[in-house]
């Protein structure tokens, strides 16, 4: 990347996408690692990051949260918070032998995935579940249930080859963090292909991964490069690049932080959407405006396309 030059330019315009950032599944998520380090006492554990950005978790490491990769990490009968992806059945099963205080950050929209999936299985139904393989959301709920029970589904390629148990009804279910156009054409070779097959009674994408992906597509036709904050494995901030290079914003680029920006882009930019995935916080856009204005003489615009009001409360063993 080309160093910052000490000569302020002119002629950039940033567009703020709104909303963008920290979406209430986050939100919930943080608060319950700041409730449980006040109700317990440090440490409390966590098991793989609460939520994906680095940024967030070296601010909660230091409040004293220790973040393990799997429960043998864990002292018995110590707080251990499971992150904001969700788990797998037989990680609560894990904890509750080692006689470990469970607290759940999952967030409350993958719950409801998870609940579907359940009651798909009591009814007879394989699942077909889109997602993304390796995803920490896509392992909870895959093992929400046995694995005969439930397939995969990566791509439109998928739903066309995907060959289902015999004499078995259907279902599908989705990953909360995909392309709503991606997803999208996947259910429609699904349901093609298995008329009967049945869906979520709402729409599996959580509303802050759609919002924040219309968002993007509202302020396409007036900008030259779009800059998404967001971690490399946070799944809805590279859904939102995809977005963004498919509603035909001529370059689209993720960032972690104000140290990434890709000036050689930038430069060649004359108005540049900015928007933020939905574990990034405030502070990084804070952090990439202010060296933005160290470079160049910058225009801001805000551009809201929505406002959120979503809230989740907390699990109530944290608040009695």
């Amino acid at each position: 990347m080309t160093p910052p030059n000490v000569q302020k330019k002119t002629g950039k315009t940033i567009i703020l996408s709104s909303p963008r950032g920290f979406c209430a599944g986050v939100e919930r998520a943080i608060k319950i690692v700041e409730v449980a380090l006040e109700k317990f006492g440090r440490p409390v554990y966590v098991r793989h990051e609460i939520v994906h950005n680095k940024r967030v978790v070296n601010d909660l490491a230091a409040k004293g949260a220790v973040f393990v990769k799997e429960l043998d990490e864990v002292p018995s009968g110590s707080p251990v918070i499971f992150s904001a992806h969700g788990v797998a059945k037989t990680v609560h099963q894990t904890a509750k032998k080692l006689n470990m205080i469970a607290i759940d950050a999952t967030c409350p929209l993958v719950t409801k995935v998870h609940i579907e999936a359940n009651k798909h299985v009591r009814q007879g139904r394989h699942i077909f579940l889109i997602g993304h393989a390796g995803h920490p959301e896509v392992i909870g709920t895959m093992g929400q249930v046995e694995a005969s029970e439930i397939t995969l589904i990566e791509t439109v390629e998928d739903a066309f080859a995907v060959q289902p148990p015999e004499d078995c009804d259907l279902a599908f279910a989705t990953q909360t963090t995909l392309s709503a156009d991606e997803t999208a054409e996947i259910i429609t070779v699904l349901q093609h292909r298995f008329p009967e097959i049945r869906g979520p009674k709402g729409e599996d994408i959580c509303y802050a991964t759609t919002n924040r992906q219309n968002a993007v597509k509202a302020m396409a036709k007036d900008v030259d490069l779009c800059l998404v904050i967001g971690a490399q494995n946070s799944s809805n901030s590279k859904r939102l690049v995809e977005t963004a290079l498919n509603a035909g914003i001529a370059k689209a680029e993720l960032i972690a932080d104000s140290n990434m920006l890709p000036y050689e882009l930038i430069d060649d930019a004359a108005v540049i959407g900015l928007t933020a995935g939905a574990s990034a916080p405030e502070i990084l856009i804070d952090e990439v405006l202010t060296a933005l204005s160290e470079r160049y003489q910058i225009e801001v615009n805000t551009q809201n396309f929505i406002t959120e009001k979503m809230q989740f409360k907390l699990p109530s063993m944290l608040t009695k």
